[in-house]
């Protein structure tokens, strides 16, 4: 399936032109083997992993996309055999490489143009943004330790214990199921705290009446999960009840509208007129979704002024919120796989509001 990959980005070139992969997620995308370094050389006709002495012995005998090739010379080795094939234009990733990385590769590849052209972006994106049975499998593993943890967790959220103690708690819960790591910092937030989208724990103590969100996602095999669960302590007021009902109802209608054909924007537009509609116009500052996959955040995204079009195959989340300035915010998080006529929720949480 991954020398597939391979062959796809060939078509893409002519028997004088090459890519020049260096990202760690495209170069897991195109060789199965995850390390921190390494670069990947695609021609017309060949496929060279270049990679240092510290992974080599282990990449020669699990990579088969690509010719397995010692790093021991530099770029320089990568250029003689831009040499050796004639090799006229080189494409990078223009999104991952600096301007004076780019200058340094000019320097380096003598008698090669190096392209400023986002071809290799626009094909790479394309190409990871409809995910394969495997792919899809991988995210749902990663997705049931996270629904797991969630079951996990909730009996452990109880006042006094500070926001710290609770994502500390869940990640090791999570490891502990076989997680290979996390898909990036959880975040637990409560009371006056959950107003921040992206707060970051604290030894804040969860307090009775606080609502307390939860972001967070686990990986398997590579590939990352996302989800996000709001839930109160105690009790709750008649406007929090308000403000999560209303998330939970924009949430909905998204999810209902999701299908292939659909628009990106409008799916954004669906969740984001609810929620101003019912009197919380600016308490929406982000975008609906993103895609989920070796990143936690790939394309396409479910943001207003997107016009992509959703494909069978993307993974998605769909995670409107409300958030009111030093009172208190609610996000509710799916992630789902597109289909035809709709969409597979692959979250299995509850999302009913839970009062602990």
């Amino acid at each position: 399936m991954i020398k597939n990959r391979i062959l796809n980005l060939q078509e893409n070139l002519k028997d004088n032109e090459a890519f020049l992969i260096s990202s760690g997620s495209n170069r897991f995308y195109l060789t199965g083997f995850n390390s921190s370094a390494g670069t990947v050389l695609i021609t017309k006709n060949k496929a060279q992993f270049f990679i240092d002495f510290r992974y080599f012995e282990k990449a020669k005998n699990t990579v088969d996309s690509c010719a397995v090739t010692l790093y021991d010379n530099g770029d320089k080795g990568i250029y003689e055999f831009c040499k050796q094939e004639k090799i006229k234009t080189l494409f990078v990733e223009t999104s991952n490489v600096s301007l004076s990385h780019y200058k340094y590769l000019c320097g380096v590849f003598e008698g090669v143009k190096v392209s400023k052209e986002n071809k290799l972006d626009l094909k790479l994106n394309e190409m990871r943004a409809v995910k394969t049975e495997g792919e899809l499998q991988l995210i749902m593993q990663a997705q049931a330790l996270t629904d797991q943890t969630f079951d996990y967790i909730l009996p452990r959220i109880t006042e006094g214990r500070t926001e710290r103690e609770v994502m500390l708690d869940m990640e090791f819960f999570m490891r502990g199921l076989g997680a290979e790591g996390v898909s990036f910092d959880f975040i637990v937030v409560s009371g006056k705290n959950s107003s921040l989208p992206h707060g970051v724990p604290t030894n804040k103590k969860i307090e009775k009446g606080d609502f307390v969100t939860m972001d967070f996602g686990g990986i398997v095999g590579g590939y990352c999960s996302d989800m996000t669960r709001t839930v109160a302590v105690g009790g709750i007021t008649d406007e929090q009840k308000k403000v999560y009902d209303t998330t939970l109802k924009a949430q909905l209608a998204a999810l209902d509208a999701i299908r292939a054909g659909a628009v990106c924007g409008d799916i954004d537009k669906i969740a984001r007129d609810i929620i101003y509609d019912t009197g919380y116009k600016g308490c929406f500052g982000h975008a609906l979704g993103h895609s989920v996959g070796i990143d936690v955040h790939e394309s396409p995204t479910l943001s207003p002024t997107n016009k992509a079009i959703l494909e069978i195959g993307n993974v998605v989340t769909v995670e409107p919120g409300i958030y009111l300035e030093n009172k208190f915010g609610v996000r509710i998080e799916d992630m789902v796989y597109v289909t035809e006529n709709g969409c597979i929720n692959l979250t299995k949480s509850d999302k009913e509001l839970i009062i602990l």
